[in-house]
């Protein structure tokens, strides 16, 4: 069986009470200590500065979800895009298919690709994974993730002003450039090409308008009704529209020319459906979508979605994205919205070596609706899960109490002062608990309204979702309105009046990278993300059935900013390659301020914003490069790096830089919850100053390395450099010390990993002592719970009898293990592995373990660790337990 998670019972309920604990031992523990003298200056850790970490049980649905009896395989040979032949790549998938057959592995072939990746999607039994693993010709075999539809992550506020942001709207107005004679691939939802802004007659109906204008042509490969988290069969069809909203927002962003303008709105659009209405879609129909992108003549993919903490970079997706990239095609994916559940937590295709990943900036100015209060206009975020608020009326305000205490918080229903009558509004603080709780305080306590505030400078969306619904209306406003509207309650009588238009107003948290992005680095300690650009609460098209325009939140709407911007540069530059996009980019991004102390002149973690801020005029305009556009420098184990820096100048003037180092704050353990230091790395250059000739080309060689005596500190910075008409940057960052020093297991507050035993009631309890004993009927069966702190190479898994005196006999001498895995990203939550007692043999008969007594054993082979090097080897052995069958099992039964 692979390492697959269980589906019951879910380890919700018994975990979820010691993580309660978990999260308070995690605010208190202090970040390891780093050597005596100079050194990384802590100061503090997410949870301390105010990040809301993410709890383990509350992202059972971020991480990778293999999808069991579902493989990907790999095989000999290169695609046809790797200079190889179709009719190859076919003879060496054939070839496999017949040796499985003879080795009586069988296995029904899904789909077979031979352009960007040589393998097949295939179903068969986990448990012949292994052996399959061993047949000539196979080069891997990686389980089919599911991926998630990326969910939006709020949903009120609106911003007309991205485009500024970057020097779109400069290089749109002054330049000319609309992204005309380009094509841009969008992988996702779909496409409501019936949208005027895109192109479409305004008439709800799938099949008009397509292929049209604007969305010339694509596919839909799964049908409305397909979900893979439920094992429902795609249904592919010729029309790519949308009925879940989020590809018609990215294609707006890209190009919309209407209501919305997007960054390129000339551009030529191309659809490809890989979600249904609702639900997931999977890994093996994200490959069949990006061959079909390439094949139909795209220029540049879109890719607004991933599988969260699969950061390896040779899962097939992001093989594929390489390959697609090495044959012309500029792709560009988000980086994941997973930053509240800290480092390692991107994932792919976004952790595609060639691949332009980017990450989210908030906006400078957003729309709003609002309200009148104390003499000045509120804005507002609409609570989802409640009713819509009202376009008219008046309600008298009430505080809950004073800021910050107790009672203003609203968290004990009871010391709720209930309302005096109809007509009044409830002003909560947020804090300690959830927006439901306090939502409903009010709505029990005889309140028409809840008026939320923040307890920090941001914008939020809170959600106040449950059963049973709201029936009063609940707002969020800024933490400086909260205040302000205390204030005057202090002074007397206050009216909330409901407007009907919005507001435009100043973002507080505007420039800074949004707290949802995820953070790099990859599993081999490459430079993940690449730039960034706004994603939070962009204004665009949405389905006509969805009201035509929306605003969404995410990554997911960074990403098409970028890859709209990829258009125009292509536009005016056809001669670019996907390589000559990223560096013109990157060179010429502006690195951002730390996010969570912004007025000391820090420098957000360069594993969470790459280059910085996309500066479309800078990269349209820039007439000298730096051929590298990242520096990587992995673990600092073996002392600083050097790297040599190719300047090339295309301008007739010679050009000279200063060169310099500006340096990013640093992330430690735990990653979960990340301590942060200031941090900065050693830094030495061959010269103060480079000067480039005209039309030339000059080197530079830079040494950067880190003294900081502890392993595990990600830090980074960029090489400046500082011309007198214009400035690049390089982006670099490494892992102080040894990456194989860093524990591989995570015990997530719970004391993991450890034995588990089904409550009964669809829970699972921890077993820490011998002579738990097993029935292996209805659930009663043995459980390993398990996280990872950080990517592991590799999984094993074995049971052993336990013999007389305790000798232990491996149940499966012919294999040695029940099931071994590799390339495995880090755990956001506690995984689970089940065992049934079978095992498969090798010559492929599976065997279940006879009534006994039995230990399991769990070895994990640290990230690009030595699997003969004993101390890269994390093990762990269960308790021992007994297995007494209730009734014998039937062979092949598992």
């Amino acid at each position: 069986m692979p390492l697959h998670r269980s589906d019951l019972p879910r380890p919700r309920g018994a975990l979820a009470a010691t993580a309660g604990a978990a999260l308070v031992a995690g605010l208190l523990a202090t970040p390891p200590a780093l050597a005596d003298g100079a050194g990384p200056e802590l100061l503090g850790t997410a949870s301390d500065l105010g990040v809301d970490v993410t709890p383990p049980q509350e992202v059972i649905d971020a991480g990778q979800t293999p999808i069991s009896g579902r493989w990907l395989v790999e095989v000999e040979g290169d695609p046809t895009l790797r200079g190889g032949s179709a009719t190859s790549a076919e003879n060496s998938q054939k070839k496999v298919r017949e040796r499985a057959a003879a080795a009586s592995i069988p296995l029904e072939v899904q789909e077979t690709f031979t352009s960007g990746w040589n393998g097949m999607s295939v179903a068969m039994d986990d448990a012949d994974v292994e052996k399959l693993r061993a047949v000539s010709g196979v080069r891997a075999v990686y389980p089919v993730l599911e991926v998630p539809a990326p969910a939006p992550v709020d949903a009120t506020p609106q911003d007309v002003n991205a485009n500024d942001m970057t020097g779109v709207s400069q290089v749109q107005q002054v330049d000319g450039l609309n992204g005309q004679g380009v094509t841009v691939a969008v992988i996702d939802s779909g496409i409501d090409y019936n949208n005027p802004d895109l192109g479409g007659s305004g008439v709800n109906d799938e099949t008009a308008d397509f292929p049209g204008t604007r969305v010339v042509g694509g596919y839909d490969l799964v049908g409305d009704d397909y979900d893979a988290s439920k094992g429902l069969a795609p249904v592919p069809d010729q029309y790519p529209d949308d009925c879940g909203g989020h590809g018609t927002h990215v294609a707006g962003i890209i190009g919309a020319h209407g209501e919305v303008i997007g960054v390129a709105p000339k551009v030529d659009l191309l659809s490809y459906r890989v979600f249904g209405c609702n639900g997931s879609s999977d890994t093996e129909i994200i490959l069949e979508a990006m061959e079909r992108a390439m094949e139909d003549g795209a220029d540049v993919v879109n890719m607004s979605l991933g599988a969260s903490f699969m950061t390896w970079q040779d899962y097939p997706t992001s093989q594929m994205s390489d390959l697609l990239s090495a044959n012309g095609v500029t792709m560009v994916i988000s980086a994941g919205n997973e930053g509240e559940s800290g480092t390692f937590s991107s994932g792919s295709p976004g952790v595609s070596a060639s691949a332009i990943t980017v990450a989210s900036v908030d906006n400078a100015v957003r729309q709003s609706p609002y309200g009148t209060a104390a003499g000045a206009p509120r804005a507002y975020s609409a609570a989802s899960g409640a009713p819509q608020p009202p376009t008219s009326g008046e309600l008298a305000l009430v505080s809950a109490g004073a800021p910050d205490t107790d009672a203003a918080r609203a968290c004990d229903p009871s010391a709720v002062t209930p309302a005096t009558g109809p007509g009044q509004a409830l002003l909560i603080e947020r804090g300690v608990c959830s927006f439901r709780e306090k939502a409903l305080a009010g709505e029990q306590a005889g309140y028409d309204a809840v008026i939320l505030y923040d307890n920090q400078p941001g914008a939020v969306n809170p959600t106040v979702e449950g059963d049973p619904a709201l029936t009063i209306p609940v707002v969020m406003l800024t933490q400086a309105d909260g205040l302000a509207l205390q204030e005057a309650l202090a002074a007397g009588a206050v009216t909330w009046t409901w407007e009907s238009d919005t507001t435009s107003l100043e973002n507080e948290t505007g420039g800074l990278v949004s707290d949802f992005s995820s953070y790099g680095l990859t599993a081999e300690l490459q430079l993940k993300p690449d730039i960034a650009a706004p994603g939070g609460s962009i204004w665009s098209t949405l389905p006509l059935e969805e009201g035509g325009h929306g605003s969404m939140s995410g990554t997911s709407m960074a990403a098409p900013h970028v890859a709209g911007a990829a258009a125009l540069l292509l536009q005016a530059r056809p001669e670019l390659s996907p390589q000559d996009v990223k560096t013109a980019m990157m060179n010429s991004a502006d690195p951002l301020t730390w996010s969570l102390i912004t007025d000391m002149g820090y420098l957000e973690p360069v594993h969470r914003q790459g280059a910085g801020l996309l500066n479309m005029v800078g990269a349209v305009h820039a007439t000298t490069r730096v051929e590298q556009p990242s520096i990587s420098l992995g673990e600092g184990e073996a002392g600083p790096k050097s790297v040599t820096l190719t300047v090339t100048n295309d301008s007739d003037v010679e050009k000279t830089y200063d060169v310099g180092v500006q340096d990013g704050i640093a992330t430690g353990a735990p990653t979960s919850d990340p301590a942060f230091y200031d941090a900065p790395a050693t830094f030495e250059s061959s010269a103060t100053t480079v000067t480039v000739p005209a039309n030339g080309s000059a080197d530079i060689t830079v040494t950067i390395g880190e003294d900081f005596g502890e392993d595990g500190i990600i830090y980074g910075g960029w090489v400046t450099l500082t011309g007198a008409d214009d400035d690049l940057v390089v982006p670099f960052a490494g892992l102080s010390g040894d990456y194989q020093a860093l524990a591989a297991f995570d015990d997530m507050g719970m004391d993991l990993p450890t034995l588990g035993a089904s409550t009964g009631d669809g829970y699972i309890g921890f077993v820490r002592e011998d002579g738990h004993t097993y029935t292996m009927k209805n659930g009663d069966v043995p459980y390993l719970v398990y996280g990872f702190a950080y990517p592991v190479e590799r999984v094993e898994i074995t049971a052993y009898e336990v013999g007389n005196k305790g000798k232990l006999k491996n149940v499966n001498p012919s294999v040695g293990t029940i099931v071994a895995e590799d390339h495995l990203g880090r755990s956001p939550e506690p995984e689970i592995w089940t065992w049934d007692g079978s095992y498969a043999l090798k010559n492929d008969k599976s065997k279940f373990v006879k009534d006994g007594e039995y230990v399991l054993e769990m070895k994990v082979l640290r990230a690009l660790g030595d699997p003969k090097n004993p101390a890269h080897w994390d093990t762990y052995t269960s308790p021992t337990f007994t297995v007494k069958y209730s009734e014998k099992p039937k062979p092949g039964s598992h």
